[in-house]
């Protein structure tokens, strides 16, 4: 299969740039099953993808294009073959807004230059969420057109099956199902007409010429603003200190307003929302990748997660009361701290 779709993109690249292909070689996989290839010629070069799924296929090419119309910074799509589920972009490089972090030292982590780079992430966000809103066709969003009531209680389920029990955390089934709706219902009051990448953070932000550029966003979807802003400023292993986080949120709010007039208070009781169901899917995720499929990578984020989790436990002010949900959370933390990490254990595993 891996040699048939290397040729079918060779050939793909040969048509677009009209020279052959002289290198090659296949990019590490991260959170999805998509594969991608880096492709260079004698003087161009491209990314090429390759995605069985093709729903997610036409999501994508079809919000690349409208966002690349509309110039905002996304890769260019060069080619697309629908039937072989393939297609080739622009090469955004190697450089990724996570990459910097990695490489600086913790106790410098956020100097000027990264700061700078959020910002200039979080006013193109905005422009994603409205300016882009309306020419979006979502009849094309997969898995659904809209983050609503279905969508957080996948997000819910897929934290309960995928880490809370893969976890032996003990819970009344019955009762934490009563706080997922209550949340989903809670969450679905929220004002959601706007774009949402569905997984805007800093992995996904490409650095070139000093400029950042977005990807995968095949996910997106109608939602909420405050989805997407948590995603960024709350993204698990990117840890971002508390001040520079109410630094970059007074600094998104003060150029949302450029565009919009907002009820701060409704959109703070929002947020907090958002924290916890970013939160949950995040941990959902990396228990599929993590502790299911044994994925280094993800392991290695479980305990900042649930850092994050001990952090929102003892720092939320979220108007609804879910017990049931509290209580889990409480228990796993309390696991963590008081039993072999989730990690070790995993490992011993295999």
């Amino acid at each position: 299969m891996r040699n048939k779709i290397k040729y079918h993109l060779e050939q793909l690249f040969t048509e677009w740039a009209n020279e052959k292909v002289i290198e090659f070689f296949e990019l590490p996989k991260s959170g999805s099953d998509r594969q991608y290839f880096r492709i260079k010629g004698k003087s161009k070069r491209a990314i090429g993808a390759y995605n069985s799924n093709k729903y997610e296929n036409e999501a994508f090419i079809s919000f690349a294009k409208t966002f690349f119309k509309n110039g905002l910074k996304v890769p260019e799509i060069y080619l697309f073959d629908k039937e072989k589920d393939i297609y080739l972009l622009e090469d955004l490089g190697e450089i990724s807004l996570f990459s910097l972090l990695q490489k600086k030292p913790s106790d410098n982590r956020f100097d000027e230059t990264i700061i700078d780079y959020y910002k200039k992430s979080l006013q193109e966000l905005i422009k994603f969420q409205l300016t882009s809103a309306g020419s979006i066709d979502y009849s094309l969003c997969y898995p659904r057109g809209k983050l609503d009531k279905q969508s957080f209680l996948w997000d819910l389920n897929y934290f309960k099956y995928y880490f809370l029990k893969p976890t032996y955390i003990q819970f009344d089934e019955q009762k934490l199902e009563n706080d997922f709706y209550k949340f989903s219902e809670f969450l679905e009051m929220a004002d959601s007409n706007y774009f949402v990448f569905r997984d805007f953070q800093a992995r996904n932000i490409m650095i070139k010429n000093d400029e950042p550029f977005f990807i995968d966003f095949q996910g997106g979807r109608k939602g909420a603003l405050q989805y997407d802003l948590v995603s960024l400023l709350f993204q698990v292993r990117a840890e971002i200190p508390e001040n520079i986080k109410q630094e970059l949120f007074d600094f998104y709010l003060k150029e949302l307003k450029k565009y919009i007039t907002i009820n701060i208070e409704d959109f703070n009781k929002y947020f907090e929302g958002f924290k916890l169901i970013r939160l949950l899917q995040v941990l959902g995720a990396y228990g599929f990748r993590g502790i299911i499929e044994r994925k280094s990578h993800f392991l290695k984020s479980i305990p900042p997660a649930i850092n994050s989790v001990n952090y929102f436990l003892k720092n939320s002010k979220l108007e609804i009361n879910l017990p049931e949900l509290f209580k889990s959370l409480k228990m796993l933390v309390e696991q963590e701290k008081n039993k072999k990490p989730i990690i070790s254990r995993v490992r011993e595993q295999t």
